[in-house]
This record gives structure tokens, sequence and C-alpha cells, in this order.
């Protein structure tokens, strides 16, 4: 049962009839008792007349998964099974991160009927969506009271990463295609493919001169090649305590995820393996064996229920994990927030040994507001936090040094400006024939 705002308007009515009939020399406390004696007969009236909650049958209408930040519609179907219309104040339990308007919805389903009411989610969160029941409420014919009862009816939808970043797409598949279409690329070594003979013009290199070719053309006809595209590309993204801080609307590894997916839908577009590892001291999420079309859609369900744990990243554990998606990676793209050189130690000691034929990349994801702070000047306050910026810019650097000393390269941007930069390495990797 519960009751409705006409219920305390109808009992603040009778102050009327009650200063009316004191006015009369009439006792008040009988009035006042007869008055609110009527109130609770019509609100039992009223409930008793409003059709039963309970007889009705809930079912839902919901997608299964939705990326973040995206509308979502939802559906709740009632089936009235009573004989009365049912007057009814619907409410479907999501979660706050939902985003689910806060009012009730109103539904009339006459008996033996049925009707439904549909609401606009926006999630702001990655990972399960969750409503585990449906409350109905029936009111009465004159809107002072009414039944109430829960529906358990689960609802989930697994939210997505919002994958933003798929506005610098287009372009870099247009430069991909643009490097697909040149003259092959001329390099010679081991890890090439075969292209095409063509003749021999000063400044090649002779020793891809095939001979064979050339004694059966008559002319010297020189070999090409072009970059292999069944590369291995593995992506590590770190979970561990660093990647909880927050950079803009987002924390880090919000970031991470998105330069992960458009560096994914990137490579699968140029023929490399994409293998993705989530990790801080254990397996968070692995996608591996996996192309195509199909690539994207395993990676952002495998993304969603990943969070940052405030634990230190076993980077030797994460280095080890590598080894099990392929012996020869050609890429290793380690997204992290390496900025300081006490927590990097651990990292730098587990760095893998860079090759001639595996590229390690290191991107981060930076905080512009720092570079904001080393500039002000204007208190004593503002002194000393440009001192403390000037101090976490220069041991971003070192780092940054250290990183290239190993043999890796470093990339450090903020969220919007890491994917893309991340995408255009690549870019610049395959036209330089390093993969």
């Amino acid at each position: 049962m519960f009751v409705t705002g006409r219920l305390a308007i109808a009992l603040a009515v009778g102050l009327i009839p009650l200063i009316l009939t004191g006015l009369a020399g009439y006792p008040a406390y009988a009035v006042l008792g007869a008055w609110i004696g009527l109130c609770l007969l019509l609100t039992a009236a009223d409930v008793a007349l409003a059709a039963s909650a309970k007889t009705v049958t809930v079912s839902r209408r919901l997608p299964q998964r939705a990326r973040m930040g995206d509308s979502v519609d939802v559906s709740v179907a009632v089936q009235n099974h009573g004989s009365k219309t049912l007057h009814a104040l619907i409410r479907d339990a999501w979660q706050p991160t939902a985003g689910a308007p806060t009012q009730r919805q109103r539904l009339e389903v006459p008996g033996g009927e049925r009707g439904r009411v549909s609401l606009t989610l926006v999630p702001r969160r990655r990972g399960e969506l969750l409503s585990e029941f449906v409350m109905i409420r029936s009111r009465g014919p004159l809107g002072l009271a009414g039944r109430q009862t829960k529906h358990s009816v689960r609802g989930a939808i697994r939210v997505l990463p919002a994958f933003s970043s798929r506005k610098h797409l287009p372009s870099r598949l247009a430069r991909l295609r643009e490097l697909d279409g040149n003259t092959s690329i001329q390099v010679r070594g081991q890890g090439t493919e075969f292209d095409s003979l063509r003749e021999y013009v000063r400044g090649d290199d002779v020793r891809s001169i095939d001979w064979r070719a050339t004694a059966r053309a008559g002319t010297t006809m020189l070999r090409t090649w072009r970059p292999e595209r069944d590369r291995h590309v593995v992506i590590i993204i770190d979970t561990g305590r660093t990647a909880a801080a927050r950079v803009g609307d987002g924390t880090r590894v919000d970031a991470s995820l998105e330069a992960a997916l458009l560096l994914a839908a990137l490579a699968s577009r140029a023929g490399d393996h994409v293998h993705l590892l989530m990790y801080d001291r254990t397996v968070r999420g692995r996608v591996t064996g996996v192309d195509g079309t199909a690539l994207l859609p395993a990676m952002s369900d495998a993304m969603a229920p990943v969070h940052a744990r405030l634990v230190d990243t076993d980077w030797h554990g994460a280095f080890a994990a590598v080894r099990t998606f392929t012996t020869r990676p050609s890429l290793i793209v380690v997204l992290t927030a390496q900025d300081a050189a006490e927590s990097a130690r651990g990292f730098l000691g587990a760095f893998p040994d860079a090759s001639r034929a595996t590229t390690v990349l290191v991107g981060s994801v930076t905080d512009d507001g720092i570079h904001t702070l080393a500039r002000q000047r204007g208190s004593r306050e503002e002194v000393y936090l440009a001192a403390a910026a000037e101090r976490t810019l220069r041991d971003a650097e070192n780092v940054a040094d250290a990183i290239r000393r190993a043999g890796g390269e470093a990339i450090a941007a903020d969220p919007e400006e890491l994917p893309p930069r991340i995408a255009d390495r690549y870019l610049e990797l395959k036209a330089a024939g390093r993969l």
C-alpha cells in the first residue's frame, strides 16, 4: 500500500471546517476526528477499488550491449491479467550510473490487455548495468492511495567503451590505403614479402638484382619487396594504480582503451594480427586469435568490465604473458603512466630487449593542466605549484629518456591526442618498412 499527495491535501482541507465549526461553538476535536476518519475511510476504499499490482506479468525489452555515453532505449511491458483497469506508476530500478530518468512512468492498462512504457538510458560507466526489479504502484479511482508490488525481473546491459577516438579512423585509413597503393617499398632482408620485378634504375640497391630474371629479360631486373602484412601487434594496457588517476573527464585507463581500439582497428585493416592484454598483478582481460571484423567487438567486450585497481603492476608477469601470444611480436605497444622515476623502476627493470624485428612503443597519458601550472607565477602559491609541476615534467622526461636508452620509443600526450599519435606512429613504421 502507498498514499499520494492528494491525501495530505485532503487532510489540510479539513482545517477549513475545523475553523468554521470552532467559531460556531462545536468541539474542535470531534470535528477533527470525524474528518480524519472520513479521509481514512476514503483511503481504504481507494485501496480496495484499485487494481491489484500482483495480477500482472512484467517483461523487458533491452539491448545486450551499448556504448558508454550513447542513448539506449529500453522498455517494460505489463500484462494485466485482472478485470480492473490498472492505473499504474512504474519505476524501473536501474542503478544511478545508468542515467535513467528519475520520474516514474505512467501507464493505463485495461483488464486483460497489455501496455508498455519506454525510457532512455545514458550510461556513464563501463561494465554491467543492472536492474533487479520493477516497482508497480496501482492507484485507486480517487487518487488518494493504492497498492504497490515489486516484481523481480532482472535486466542487464554490458556497457562498452565509448570509442570516441573512432573519429580519427577515416583519415588514418585513407593514409593506409595510400601506403598500400604506392610503389612497393624497396626494402631487403628477412621478414619481407616479394612484391614484383622492375627494371634497374641507377641508385637502386644492387643486392636486390634478380640475375635469373635479368638473363631471361635481357636487361637488369630488380626485385621489389613490401612489408609483411601478417605482423603481430601486441597491446598491453596497464590496469594498476597509476592508471586510476583522473585525467580530464575520465581516468588514464579510459584513455588507454581509446588508444588501443583505434590502433587495433587500423592494424586489423592493414592485415596484421592484434593481441590485447590488460594486466596489473593478474590478467584482467585478454583477446588473441581474433581477426577481421570480429576483433573490435571482442576487444570492446573484454574491456567493458575492466577498471584500474590500486595495486602495483607486475611488469615481469605482464611481459611474460606476451610470450604466450607470439614468440616474435613485431610491435609491442604498452599503454601505461610511467611519469615518476620511483614507480617506473619495476617497469624499466622488466623492459623487453628491443631488436630489429620488434619495436616497443610506450604510450603515456598526461595532464595538460600540469603544463598550465608550470607557467603560472602570479602568487606565492602559484610559484610553489609551478615548481612541483616542473618537477613532475622533468621526472616524466627522465623516464622517457630511460625508455629510449632501453631501445623503446616513448609517446606522451593528453587523452585526446594520444590515440591519433600512436596510430600515426604505427603508420610511420609501416611506411618505413619496419612493420
